[in-house]
């Protein structure tokens, strides 16, 4: 019964995965900074993030500061953006992940696993972590970036001091 109701659970979360991925527009927020190798996601903590972009030493320091909200869309515009700006090497991964998409968890998948043949993130906990990325895309993210797990870390000071070691 407990198998049944958590396939049941899981088909459920894959249709509002779907329906909130075409029906809700999500608002695009970042900010460019005047730096070039380093880019930071704060996942879904938007307060870490103006706080980030209010701090010129960062901003001085990094490429761009953005959130993610999703483990579709919200991957492929990072894909496309490290694509486009060549030098990017780095990502540095902070703020609280999104409860029921697990977008930064995602990303660690992606990093980690790859994609399997219909562009499914291989150990991805979110309800619908397919990208619409090209696979050459998708593999040169995961040989090119390194990715800096602090999903969760949202302390500020901490934050500023992983970026100086950088």
């Amino acid at each position: 019964m407990t198998t049944e109701r958590s396939s049941i659970r899981s088909e459920l979360d894959k249709i509002l995965g779907i329906c909130c991925y075409y029906l809700i527009p999500i608002k695009k927020q970042y900010f460019l900074g005047e730096g070039s190798h380093i880019a930071i996601c704060t996942l879904s903590s938007l307060k870490l993030l103006e706080k980030i972009a209010k701090d010129r030493e960062i901003m001085n320091k990094i490429s761009i500061v953005g959130r993610l909200l999703s483990e579709n869309r919200g991957i492929d515009q990072i894909i496309k953006f490290t694509e486009e700006n060549k030098k990017i090497h780095t990502i540095l991964m902070c703020g609280k992940d999104v409860r029921g998409h697990f977008s930064g968890q995602a990303l660690i998948s992606l990093k980690k696993n790859g994609i399997n043949r219909q562009k499914r993130i291989i150990g991805a906990k979110g309800p619908y972590p397919i990208l619409s990325c090209t696979e050459e895309q998708i593999e040169n993210f995961r040989n090119k970036i390194e990715l800096i797990d602090k999903i969760g870390l949202t302390d500020f000071r901490k934050i500023k001091s992983i970026l100086a070691s950088n």
